[in-house]
């Protein structure tokens, strides 16, 4: 059995009105939170200071939460409310500067700094998203330099025996060519 003409229509325009319903609706209905995190990899130098950066967005009030995750544990850094609160971790006290975009500034790193550096933007309606940042921190290492300094030590003391030993045998050569010369011009005794 076949629906009349009319009933069909009238079920593609309730089908249409419905669907640009809920897509107005999505459109209106608060939530949806973006996040972009420009500099996925960090390499730093002890006692260098880093920027962990990142760009996020959303409809309501964000809450911000940054934990480093290593191989000595989780740790909470930071989390505030956008125009709020901020909480920071007492370890991290003294050395984390807070950003509104949800960025943080780490200063004065060190190796236990190295590891992975998770930050969550919640909105306001629940809606949560993850960002990662993996930080490596390399140390200064002197002893290429620590080589360089004893090899050119080792080669000015050789050069200074060296020189030491030129004028020794100079010395002992013209001690040895004005003794030579004497005993040819002496007199020979007849």
């Amino acid at each position: 059995m076949r629906p009349p003409q009319g009933c069909r229509r009238r079920g593609v325009i309730a089908g249409t009105v419905t669907l640009c319903l809920a897509a107005g609706w999505a459109l209106q209905t608060p939530g949806g939170v973006s996040l972009r995190v420009p500099q996925p990899n960090i390499n730093a130098t002890v006692a260098q200071n880093i920027l962990l950066s990142v760009e996020y967005s959303c409809r309501g009030v964000a809450t911000i939460e940054w934990k480093h995750v290593s191989s000595r544990g989780t740790t909470k850094i930071v989390e505030w409310k956008s125009g709020n609160y901020v909480n920071i971790s007492t370890v991290y006290k003294d050395r984390v500067t807070v950003f509104e975009n949800g960025s943080i500034q780490l200063l004065n790193v060190g190796v236990r700094d190295a590891g992975y550096y998770f930050v969550t933007v919640t909105e306001e309606y629940g809606t949560n998203i993850y960002g990662t940042i993996v930080v490596n921190v390399y140390e200064i290492i002197y002893e290429d330099l620590h080589f360089v300094a004893v090899f050119f030590a080792f080669l000015t003391g050789v050069s200074a025996i060296l020189i030491c030993f030129m004028w020794l045998c100079n010395k002992s050569l013209h001690l040895f060519q004005k003794t030579t010369h004497k005993l040819t011009e002496e007199p020979s005794f007849q």
